[in-house]
């Protein structure tokens, strides 16, 4: 279904592929103008600017910034605001992701997985929320629903999602109500690529799955129509995180 819209504009973090890119993919179809922010995959966003602009001109650009740079997330939402002068929607998608066994974890990935999890997400809320209010605009954050149960050996990450679960729910009321603020909670959705830190080995997939009730992963499609619902069709939706995985959250702990 296509959208007319007046122009919007949304900022997704961590967009030049995968969910990020999908949402990103889905939102422009839909006639929102995107800004796609990377970090490393500098050809990959170029790339998927280029294909959406072919599409329609000037609907799309790339922004690369370093979250963790916690004293520039100011210079970072001018920038964002600057490129198309306006921002309806911030999709805080960017994450980090791999195991931290209690026996071996560190201080460093501490850090690093609060950073991307949570710090960023509200750092970058703080300094958008000014041209998020002029819009009566809307922030999504991809939790996940291991943020209400763990996943062995993740503990790290399952801590950064929680607290960035709860950054939904406290600035749901905080923004109100002039910038609603909501949550999505992917399930499997897509595997980490196995050459990375964060990979999950066939066993552990096989077993992740035998718990989804729907007996599949799901697509970074079901993320996206997500986020799209909330951004588009849910004006008077705010402080609530949807979980999108197969029935999943219901039946961890409980195989």
């Amino acid at each position: 279904m296509q959208h007319t819209l007046d122009n919007k504009v949304v900022f997704i973090t961590g967009s030049s592929q995968r969910v990020g890119a999908a949402t990103a993919r889905l939102l422009h179809e839909r006639g929102w103008r995107v800004i796609i922010h990377y970090r490393h995959s500098e050809l990959a966003a170029h790339a998927l600017v280029d294909t959406l602009n072919q599409v329609r001109p000037t609907s799309a650009a790339a922004l690369h910034a370093d979250l963790d740079a916690v004293h520039l997330f100011s210079q970072l939402a001018e920038q964002a605001y600057a490129i198309f002068g306006r921002i309806d929607a911030l999709v805080n998608n960017a994450s980090t992701f791999y195991a931290t066994p209690i026996a071996e974890a560190n201080i460093q990935q501490w850090d690093d997985l609060f950073s991307s999890n949570a710090r960023a997400p509200f750092f970058l809320s703080q300094a958008l929320r000014p041209y998020l209010q002029q819009q009566d605009g809307c922030i999504v954050n991809i939790v996940d629903i291991h943020a209400e149960r763990p996943f062995r050996d993740y503990s790290i990450y399952c801590m950064a999602k929680a607290a960035l679960q709860m950054m939904t729910y406290a600035l749901a009321k905080e923004l109100a109500p002039f910038i609603r603020v909501n949550g999505v909670a992917p399930g499997a959705i897509l595997w980490p690529a196995a050459d990375t830190v964060s990979a999950i080995n066939e066993s552990q997939q096989q077993e992740i799955l035998s718990s989804v009730p729907l007996a599949r992963s799901g697509s970074p499609s079901d993320i996206a129509r997500t986020v799209a619902f909330l951004l588009d069709d849910a004006p008077y939706i705010t402080g609530q995180i949807i979980a999108v995985d197969g029935g999943r959250r219901h039946t961890l702990g409980k195989e």
